[in-house]
């Protein structure tokens, strides 16, 4: 039994057999006197009960003044866990915070790099006379599909980036074949999302997909129909792989058969762009209400369904050269093609800095 509960009992009991003249208070206790019995009974057993409950907790808690002293280290420790508990706590979300942070940071650094290069570019035409608000260069009244595109841009090269990574890494590992496929799956898998936000856009405004102003200023060199040239990037890696001889032969021909779909393509655009030029010439006499005009507009709509075409074309080049492949093999083709793209960005910086520096 502790203290406390001591000093309750007694001042209870003190309480309820207080002693009192019984002569003087005879008369208010006589009409109540079977009630007041009652009820002294009833406390006495939740006084009972109290003890038996205190009872049960010695074992938990101090009996006495003495065991209440020696508990207030034990108090003290409980105390400090507490704290560091709640000190650990803040420090992760701080921590958590501030990773945030550092990526919302990196992403507004490349955002602010794409943007010199746009501004720059605007610069040299605005020194030759030409307004380059005029030509589509995005600027403050950007379109919201555009703004949109490009932060899932930026974000797509970096995950590229970490699974590039990824497929070194199990690469240069024991990992089994049937993981490291799985590993290849998603890695292709990545670029198919690219070809979806990039039909997105298309259908926003396929002006801007098609001028690769979201692409650095050396990728914009091999730009072709607003991506790469498939055909082209299977000469690049080819050379990388350790083929057999059938597995050659296989990727000759898928090289022929690339070239054979742009080459159908690239009349398409041609043949587009002619249309184009005749319309507006022509809606330029007329009037811009003419049937000339209108069909202008109608072959800007066929040139969305080009640019989705040609990234069909890439998506299945990339598959059928991976089921071409062994798992290792394909770790290697998608590792050499993550590594040519990103040293095409990585130049295109070099180069803008050079820009940057004094004459």
């Amino acid at each position: 039994m502790n203290s406390s509960s001591t000093q309750y009992l007694n001042s209870k009991r003190m309480d309820v057999y207080e002693p009192m003249n019984p002569f003087s208070m005879w008369g208010d206790f006589k009409g109540n006197i079977y009630q007041d019995a009652a009820m002294i009974i009833e406390v006495d057993a939740k006084l009972e009960n109290q003890l038996s409950e205190d009872n049960s907790h010695t074992t938990h808690g101090p009996s006495n003044p003495c065991d209440q002293e020696a508990s207030k280290p034990v108090d003290k420790v409980l105390r400090r866990l507490a704290q560091n508990r709640e000190a650990a706590r803040k420090s992760r979300l701080r921590k958590k915070a501030y990773v945030q942070q550092l990526e919302a940071s990196r992403l507004k650094l490349l955002h602010l790099e794409q943007e010199l290069e746009q501004t720059k570019a605007q610069c040299a035409l605005m020194r030759g006379g030409v307004n380059a608000s005029q030509l589509g260069f995005p600027g403050a009244a950007t379109h919201a599909g555009i703004a949109a595109f490009e932060i899932e841009y930026e974000q797509w090269v970096d995950l590229q980036n970490k699974k590039t990574n990824n497929l070194k890494t199990a690469l240069n590992s024991v990992m089994d074949d049937t993981e490291l496929d799985r590993l290849v799956q998603d890695a292709l898998n990545h670029y198919a999302n690219l070809f979806n936000i990039k039909a997105t856009v298309a259908k926003a405004d396929v002006c801007y997909l098609i001028s690769g102003v979201w692409k650095t200023s050396i990728e914009r060199l091999f730009l072709w129909i607003g991506g790469f040239r498939p055909s082209e990037l299977l000469k690049v890696l080819v050379p990388q792989l350790q083929l057999l001889d059938h597995q050659s032969h296989d990727l000759s021909n898928l090289i022929q058969a690339c070239q054979q779909a742009e080459d159908s393509l690239s009349q398409g655009m041609e043949k587009l762009q002619q249309t184009l030029a005749e319309a507006v010439a022509c809606g330029q006499a007329l009037g811009g209400g003419c049937y000339e005009m209108r069909n202008a507009m109608d072959k800007l709509e066929e040139l969305v369904r080009l640019v989705i075409q040609a990234d069909y074309v890439r998506h299945e080049t990339l598959q059928q050269t991976l089921r071409n492949l062994t798992p290792r093999q394909a770790a290697q083709g998608l590792i050499s093609l993550g590594e040519y793209l990103q040293r095409l960005r990585e130049l295109s910086s070099a180069w803008a800095m050079r820009l940057c520096e004094p004459a």
